[in-house]
């Protein structure tokens, strides 16, 4: 059913038109036809396909319309059967009333559809928030894109978290589908969360996340270690240091996208199991730690990105596509990069994808900023120091100055006082 505010996609908006059209053909065919012939079929789809597409009242309007134009041509071929006449508008009316039925079970299971559509948007803001656009001097978008178009979550995550020990972020690919992988997607994010803001270092972030499936496996008995496990990259930009340290659990390579157009993927050093089966493993986590310098991007995606293939059976590489090209900031780079996706495969993808993007900030502190914070700081702090000195200096000279008058005036009274002193006696 069309959208109640009449608004949709172009071939929906044209699709209200066909119960009108019906209704024009179906004049059209009866005033050409021969005698015999009947168009009382294109009166009666016209409202069972308003019902379909149309809101209550414009249903409505269809099948009066579609009534009156078969009682019209009846009145004009009165010279044919009456029966026959009757017939028609009876199948019409008939119809009608169906299609009204149609049009209120239609109506329901639309504002279900809606109310369901709201809640899953609820949900992924509640498990999947969009991080601040700017943060501790990194520029920051997010992108979620279903596989199903109408499904806001899946089993994708991304999650950003200002911390003491600096920004950490993580990107993952939870296995399967389905509300299994949207709650161990909830089990991993509020771990992380938590984790983040505790743990001094990613190592232990990373094995908190770890015990964390590991304990919902033993828990629950549906879901194993094996079809819990999760593929992720978990990060951190330390503030005030031009360093970036990442794990890498099995995860696609992140690419980092420098300003001259250069593409590099972080290819770890020793492949790692998913998080939820390092117990099968059991070496440590490494971390790689290297340059995150002013003007350069970090990008982050789940494997919907690598494995969309066009109709050939070619894989998307990111890498490839991305390199030499230049964007304005994060946000202009995750449109593109879903756009190019989407073109590759011919629109749609077989995956969900999740995407996260961090670019370092330029200071711009030491420019304006600094320098118009300090200019004032210092007319300020002069204006105090000019203040007090010419107070004080004004001080001691009034002082100074009404010394010398009062000294002055003293000497002139003293004067007049000897004067006017009486002789001493003989």
């Amino acid at each position: 059913m069309a959208d109640e505010g009449g608004k949709g996609p172009p071939g929906r908006r044209l699709a209200r038109w066909a119960p009108s059209l019906l209704i024009l053909c179906g004049i059209g065919f009866d005033l050409a036809a021969p005698p015999g012939y009947t168009a009382s079929p294109f009166f009666a789809a016209a409202p069972l396909v308003a019902a379909a597409l149309l809101p209550l009242r414009q249903t409505i309007v269809t099948a009066v319309v579609g009534m009156f134009a078969t009682c019209l041509l009846a009145e004009l071929h009165g010279a044919g059967d009456p029966t026959q006449a009757a017939t028609e508008i009876g199948t019409v009316a008939t119809v009608t009333v169906l299609a009204l039925v149609i049009n209120r079970v239609v109506r329901r299971s639309y504002h279900r559809l809606a109310s369901a559509r709201g809640v899953a948007e609820a949900a992924q803001r509640a498990v999947l928030p969009a991080p601040p656009a700017r943060l501790a001097g990194l520029e920051i978008a997010a992108r979620y894109v279903p596989a199903e178009k109408y499904a806001a979550i899946g089993g994708d995550l991304y999650a950003v978290q200002d911390t003491p020990h600096g920004v950490r972020l993580t990107v993952g690919d939870v296995r399967g589908k389905g509300l299994q992988a949207v709650e161990v997607v909830a089990i991993l994010l509020g771990c992380f969360r938590e984790a983040a803001e505790q743990e001094t270092t990613l190592e232990a972030l990373v094995g908190r996340l770890e015990r964390a499936l590991q304990r919902e496996g033993a828990r629950r008995a549906d879901l194993e270690v094996f079809e819990g496990f999760t593929t992720a990259v978990v990060a951190e930009i330390p503030r005030g240091d031009s360093t970036l340290r990442l794990i890498n659990r099995g995860h696609p390579p992140p690419l980092l996208l420098e300003e001259d157009g250069a593409v590099r993927a972080l290819e770890p050093e020793v492949s790692a199991l998913p998080v939820g089966m390092g117990e099968l493993g059991g070496w440590p986590d490494r971390v790689m730690e290297l340059g995150f310098e002013e003007g350069e991007t970090l990008l982050l995606f789940t494997d919907g990105v690598t494995e969309a293939r066009d109709r050939g059976g070619v894989f998307y590489d990111p890498e490839k596509r991305l390199r030499g090209r230049r964007f304005s900031g994060p946000q202009e780079l995750l449109d593109a990069l879903v756009a190019d996706v989407e073109h590759h495969t011919g629109g749609g993808t077989p995956d969900d994808m999740a995407l996260l993007a961090v670019r370092r900030t330029r200071a711009r502190g030491n420019g304006y900023g600094n320098g118009y914070g300090n200019g004032c700081g210092n007319r300020r702090e002069n204006g105090r120091e000019n203040g007090r000195g010419d107070g004080r200096e004004n001080g001691r000279g009034n002082r100074r100055d009404n010394e010398r008058d009062h000294g002055s005036r003293n000497g002139h009274d003293g004067d007049r006082t000897r004067d006017n002193a009486p002789a001493p006696r003989p």
